[in-house]
């Protein structure tokens, strides 16, 4: 890819900023619409024109020459426009209903991507979760019935399979999302507010993010989605379950939340990473669900105090706090602290996991991600556990998130 040329860039960050001050972020939540009417004849100009809103414009003074202007044409402009030319014709518009007396109610809208040659399409678990049919809109227009095939509601993703695809309609090409670095440019398709074949520039704010579930525990805690990636890309509203793309037109995340006390943008949007989707799309195409590796236990990440307490030079780890009584974790006799009723802190009497087969955990979230990401049910993983000062071996044989 060409060098990128310096003046554009530093308007177009300007642009950035001036957004991200414009509102503050204290709340988390999904970014689903309200269902509006589809103007399909208006698809590609409607695209076309948020992406020409958002780029350089040249200096009209008349006192500038045409060779001192700063040049409309560049390449991030010529490598977004590619990008939308090549991608968009395979992002879906999803109208959800419910049915009363097998008639369509219009419960809401989001978005899509194709995922494969099948029909099988890439969207929210949150898009979907309360429907009872569903349509697809693609980018020519043509409106087609689908159903669901898979969802899981603590990544937030699902899989539902258009009846027919488009001639010419191909899936997305699906990237690396451990490649990614904070400062680089991403674009978001979708439909937000209804308003079909959208695009939005941004870069990637933060990785490692973590996204609760929707779905609420006994005790009223919730599992998290690890690696999620923290975008400034425009997602309102409608753009759930479209696609976070790098400049390469590769899918880098699929878009689900904001962070809003209004339910508009503020700047701050969270995206699932791809990898998840590559690794939980295929069993929900083939098993309608996904199950995740358990262990059975309640931790927190090393504070200052904890770590004085144990006396340690270093700050990584997993402080297990409690073991759930049954569960793979107290079968291989791992040990809870507890927290002191007095102050609320962990007690320095439980076991901190230093290790899974010999990757270094970080802290809790690390420890999430590998679990997540690096194992599966039944695999029995070799923890490295800190005991009462001493290092020792616990096999775990993992069983399945209840």
């Amino acid at each position: 890819m060409k060098r990128i040329q310096q003046q554009p860039i530093l308007l177009f960050i300007l642009l950035l900023i001036m957004g991200g001050l414009a509102c503050q972020a204290l709340s988390t939540a999904p970014a689903t619409s309200t269902t509006q009417q589809v103007d399909t004849d208006a698809i590609v100009q409607q695209a076309v024109a948020t992406i020409e809103a958002q780029l350089p414009v040249a200096n009209t003074d008349p006192a500038i020459t045409t060779s001192q202007a700063a040049p409309i044409s560049t390449d991030l402009e010529a490598a977004l426009i590619d990008i939308y030319r090549r991608v968009n014709p395979s992002v879906v518009h999803i109208l959800v209903f419910d049915q009363l007396q097998d008639l369509d109610v219009p419960l809401g809208t989001g978005s899509g991507f194709v995922y494969d040659n099948e029909g099988h399409i890439i969207t929210n678990n949150h898009v979907v979760a309360d429907g009872q049919s569903f349509q697809v809109v693609f980018a020519n227009g043509d409106v087609t019935r689908a159903t669901v095939v898979g969802t899981d509601i603590d990544s937030d993703l699902a899989v539902i399979k258009a009846d027919t695809l488009p001639e010419g309609i191909g899936p997305v090409t699906l990237g690396d999302s451990n490649s990614l670095q904070v400062g680089q440019f991403v674009a978001a398709i979708g439909n937000p507010f209804g308003e079909v074949g959208s695009m939005t520039i941004g870069i990637i704010s933060g990785l490692g993010r973590s996204l609760p579930s929707q779905r609420v525990l006994e005790g009223g805690g919730r599992y998290t989605l690890p690696q999620v990636i923290q975008t400034d890309a425009a997602i309102n509203p409608g753009n759930s379950g479209g696609p976070l793309l790098n400049l390469a037109g590769e899918v880098i995340g699929v878009n689900s939340a904001i962070r809003t006390t209004t339910g508009e943008n503020s700047g701050v949007g969270f995206s699932i990473p791809v990898n998840a989707v590559k690794r939980i799309a295929p069993v929900l195409i083939t098993e309608g669900k996904y199950v995740y590796p358990f262990m059975g236990i309640r931790m927190q990440s090393l504070d200052l105090s904890l770590q004085e307490a144990l006396g340690l030079e270093h700050p990584f780890g997993a402080y297990i706090l409690d073991v759930t009584p049954g569960s793979p974790a107290d079968e291989a006799g791992l040990i809870g602290s507890g927290i002191n009723q007095l102050t609320g802190e962990a007690e320095p009497d439980g076991d901190l996991i230093l290790a899974i087969d010999g990757h270094q955990i970080k802290d809790s979230d690390d420890l999430i991600s590998y679990l997540v990401f690096e194992t599966e049910v039944g695999q029995t993983i070799n923890l490295t556990v800190l005991r009462d000062g001493e290092e020792i071996t616990v096999p775990l044989t993992l069983g399945e998130r209840p």
